[in-house]
């Protein structure tokens, strides 16, 4: 059977047809779908460029496929543009195809509004809209209805959806709880829904260090990369995007010079691209930090990212709202320490002692000043995240997604068989 997977994401076409990203769902990462699927198609914003960026990864291709949606950027250029985009989730949307959301989002939502009467779809639900909006992580004029129409609708998709899978083993359960199937399908009574609690990262062996060998990787890490660190300086790291403030880079920036006012011998090492990019360096240069912050834009997943991890103390994500963060918990499978906000699935991954409140400008800097001054805090610390990430390799993630993709296709089966 194949899948139609409704997503948010931005992907760019080259004028040979070719599909292509500049962060997440590179091809390889479609392929835990295929285990199920015989094919995918994306349906998705898709921007046409002359040609592809060096650190652009192809997505298309051995059985992954696109449904375009016209490109736009806000929800002025989505108005302007409605009947494209509407026609084109329209036509992308069959009824011999299984059928996945990725919510929150705009083309999820469409998608959901141009299923036929009782038919089943799956809902991955990746983040909590009324967070995400909330005044602390989202600054626009419609923002208080974004947040109540993305909420409100979040609750319904997943309250008539035939199988639910959450990031969260439980925040996002208990926010946007899976409902009984009959509730949308008449040709089943069961409830509730099938429901699993599975994140989206992808960890294989060598994602993971052995404890005992994190000294090393820490000395070949610095010595292979120039712009790794300065001798005897603490070094931080923060992994992820720079598109939006939501990720609160501004708090870690400004945290870290209350650090190094305090002094804190430190630099900060800021993975990652974005709008937000210009803005930050100019608040860094404002703040003083000259040649402590190093923004290195973005690097390929996998050796490059993780050579920059091991070559840190200490890693930082201090978000004001989260779903289940992939850089976090890669940064604890290389037995780092880590602090991270109170928000989202970030307080299942780490302990009371390495939380934050979101945008606690003051107490992350004191929480940064505790961490480095108390290297057995960081080595417990490291251990412990290390024992947590294990949880997350791709040998148990799998089969947990692999029995929701099983659900999936047998709910599009028998109501297949029911319309016949």
């Amino acid at each position: 059977m194949d899948l139609i997977i409704a997503l948010e994401h931005r992907f760019w076409r080259t004028r040979d047809g070719s599909y292509w990203t500049g962060t997440i769902y590179p091809r390889p990462f479609w392929s835990r779908y295929l285990s199920v699927f015989d094919r995918i198609n994306i349906l998705a914003r898709v921007y046409d460029v002359p040609a592809k960026r060096d650190s652009w990864s192809r997505v298309d291709g051995d059985g992954v496929t696109f449904a375009a949606v016209p490109g736009y950027i806000g929800p002025w250029a989505l108005v302007r543009n409605f009947r494209k985009v509407s026609a084109a989730i329209r036509g992308a949307i069959r009824s011999d195809c299984a059928i996945l959301l990725h919510v929150p989002g705009t083309v999820a939502t469409m998608a959901f509004r141009r299923l036929q009467p009782g038919q089943p779809y799956g809902v991955e639900v990746l983040q909590d809209p009324d967070i995400y909006f909330s005044s602390d992580s989202f600054s626009h004029p419609l923002r208080p209805f974004w947040r109540w129409w993305f909420t409100h609708n979040q609750k319904m998709q997943c309250r008539q959806a035939a199988c639910c899978l959450y990031v969260t083993e439980r925040v996002l359960q208990q926010r946007y709880p899976p409902g009984g199937q009959g509730e949308r399908s008449s040709w089943s009574l069961e409830p509730p829904a099938f429901s699993v609690g599975v994140s989206d990262v992808e960890m294989q062996d060598a994602a993971f260090i052995d404890w005992k060998d994190r000294a090393r990787y820490r000395l070949e890490a610095s010595n292979t990369d120039a712009k790794a660190h300065h001798d005897g300086r603490f070094r931080i790291i923060y992994v992820g995007t720079l598109e939006r403030s939501v990720k609160a880079a501004d708090i870690l920036v400004t945290s870290f010079a209350r650090s190094v006012s305090a002094g804190l011998d430190a630099e900060l090492a800021m993975v990652g691209d974005g709008r937000e990019k210009p803005r930050l360096e100019a608040l860094a240069q404002s703040l003083g930090l000259g040649d402590r912050v190093a923004f290195l834009g973005y690097l390929s997943a996998g050796e490059a990212v993780r050579r920059q991890i091991d070559a840190s103390d200490l890693f930082i994500l201090p978000s004001r709202a989260e779903g289940m963060p992939r850089g976090l918990i890669e940064a604890m499978a290389r037995g780092l320490p880590c602090i991270g906000s109170c928000v989202g699935g970030i307080p299942e991954l780490l302990p009371e002692a390495a939380l934050v409140q979101p945008g606690d400008i003051a107490g992350l800097a004191a929480k940064i000043l505790q961490f480095a001054r108390d290297p057995e805090l960081r080595a417990e610390m490291g251990r412990q995240n290390l024992t947590t990430a294990h949880r997350y390799h791709e040998s148990i993630l799998q089969p947990k997604r692999i029995a929701f993709y099983e659900k999936l296709v047998d709910s599009t089966q028998q109501w297949q068989k029911s319309k016949k």
